[in-house]
């Protein structure tokens, strides 16, 4: 019986037994989502067999993290007073060129993105003389070829690897107020709760928490940290609370081409974990949360609470057809130095990783979504920010 399963007591129990400690720090607030999560699997999901198997391993293992990061943070109280300055936030709105521009400025060694394998296993704290070596490196790397298994095809359409950059979303699964969840689970009340209604600002609080213990291990030194995840956009006001000092960068590219991508990769991961699954049914949330998310987005950048802060535009079809020129752009908007050394590692990179431009992995038909209604709901944003229409794929 699944709902056995999902028993919040029962996880809560297991994640501290796991972890040997019982204190998951700040507040409580994290139940509440971990509670809709479980209710969301059990009644919505249409999970699989091996799908509950992932599933449960996605609660508990967020719940395991966040007891062992407060126990280290009790253990050496020094960690809670290590700033975090000027961090690079990159948002927009998913596929738009987000993934391979943070790959990019990852390459530059005066800044820091949180690597899988450290943000999937961070407890101890990653060692600046094992930082490369790291047994736990190739333990998530297995887990990550695992998935490929599961669903062929699956890291050709979003790459991931133990040693890549990863997102913000997998730190703020702790709080289990997180998109990760709403996109590789069919959790329609979940999503919307996430949407409408969640506080957001103590995921960014839980988010500072892991930073800081992420760089306790490995001290930052002269780097910054540089971080990405499209859901940033939709609470760009909880992340200047906790960052007031944040460094935006917001990348653009026509929403409904973005919306049948993100779809298509919805329907992929949600086969990780269901045999029931359709693109029709991902692009409906997809499409709610795009409308959505560049509505607020625009607002929120008007509102006082974004008064005065750095925030840089980012056109993808500009990015796509000339990547350096804008990155010399953006670098000299940031007021940083693009480096010899960083150029030449960003162009390696590009050489290794040259992407498809999407191939035939999605189309706009797929979607089942009226393009002409759409288009009318993304219109302002479009005209706003200069987005050209681009041809339906």
């Amino acid at each position: 019986m699944t709902a056995a399963h999902f028993r919040p007591d029962l996880l809560i129990e297991q994640a501290c037994d796991i972890a040997g400690c019982d204190d998951f720090g700040l507040d409580d607030t994290w139940r509440d989502g971990l509670t809709r999560l479980c209710d969301g699997l059990v009644a919505e999901a249409r999970l699989s067999a091996i799908g509950v198997e992932i599933a449960l391993g996605d609660l508990i293992r967020p719940m395991v993290n966040r007891l062992q990061i407060i126990k280290w943070r009790k253990d050496n109280p020094d960690v809670a007073s290590q700033p975090i300055s000027r961090p690079i936030f990159i948002v927009g709105q998913p596929r738009t060129g987000t993934t391979i521009l943070f790959d990019l400025l990852a390459q530059d060694p005066e800044l820091r993105p949180p690597l899988t394998w450290e943000v999937d296993n961070p407890y101890p704290p990653p060692k600046l003389e094992t930082y490369e070596t790291d047994p736990r490196i190739a333990e998530t790397q297995a887990s990550i070829e695992m998935s490929e298994q599961l669903v062929p095809g699956l890291l050709t359409f979003h790459p991931m690897g133990a040693l890549v950059g990863q997102e913000c979303v997998r730190i703020t699964a702790g709080q289990f107020c997180s998109m990760i969840f709403s996109v590789q689970y069919r959790l329609p009340s979940y999503y919307k709760w996430l949407l409408y209604e969640a506080d957001h600002h103590p995921a960014y609080r839980y988010h500072r928490i892991f930073l800081q213990h992420l760089q306790s291990g490995v001290p930052g030194g002269a780097c910054f940290w540089l971080l990405k995840s499209p859901a940033h956009l939709w609470q760009l006001d909880a992340l200047v609370a906790e960052y007031p000092d944040a460094l935006i960068v917001q990348t653009h590219r026509d929403p409904l081409n973005v919306i049948s991508s993100i779809s298509a990769l919805t329907h992929h991961l949600r086969r990780l974990a269901s045999d029931d699954s359709s693109i029709p049914d991902c692009a409906g949330q997809s499409c709610e949360e795009i409308v959505v998310g560049l509505e607020r987005g625009m607002k929120l950048r008007d509102s006082a609470a974004l008064a005065g802060q750095q925030i840089v535009d980012v056109q993808f079809a500009d990015f796509i057809r000339d990547p350096f020129a804008t990155i010399r752009t953006l670098y000299g908007e940031l007021g940083r130095e693009l480096s010899p050394v960083a150029e030449a590692n960003m162009r390696a990179f590009l050489a290794a990783h040259p992407g498809d431009g999407g191939g035939k992995r999605y189309t706009w038909a797929d979607t089942g979504l009226d393009a002409g209604l759409v288009r009318e709901q993304v219109r302002e944003y479009q005209q706003r920010f200069g987005v050209p229409d681009e041809p339906l794929k």
